[in-house]
């Protein structure tokens, strides 16, 4: 899966806000420690919102990899 990041410098702190993912956000002390960071808000972005969706009845849960 490929996702586009938005990384900017504030002071001394590097940032990043995945736009398809709304509320994913993050920060690190380094450019490759941001990089790290970002892979995990998408992780437990995706875990949370996998657990919110409840299938109703005539509807089933599937996974796909992309």
């Amino acid at each position: 899966m490929k996702l586009k990041v938005i990384v900017w410098q504030e002071e001394d702190v590097w940032c990043a806000s995945v736009p398809a993912l709304p509320g994913c956000h993050t920060y690190g002390e380094s450019y490759e420690d941001l990089m790290a960071r970002v892979k995990e808000a998408v992780e437990g972005w995706l875990e949370v919102a996998n657990e919110k969706e409840v299938p109703a009845k005539n509807q089933q849960l599937v996974e796909i990899s992309i």
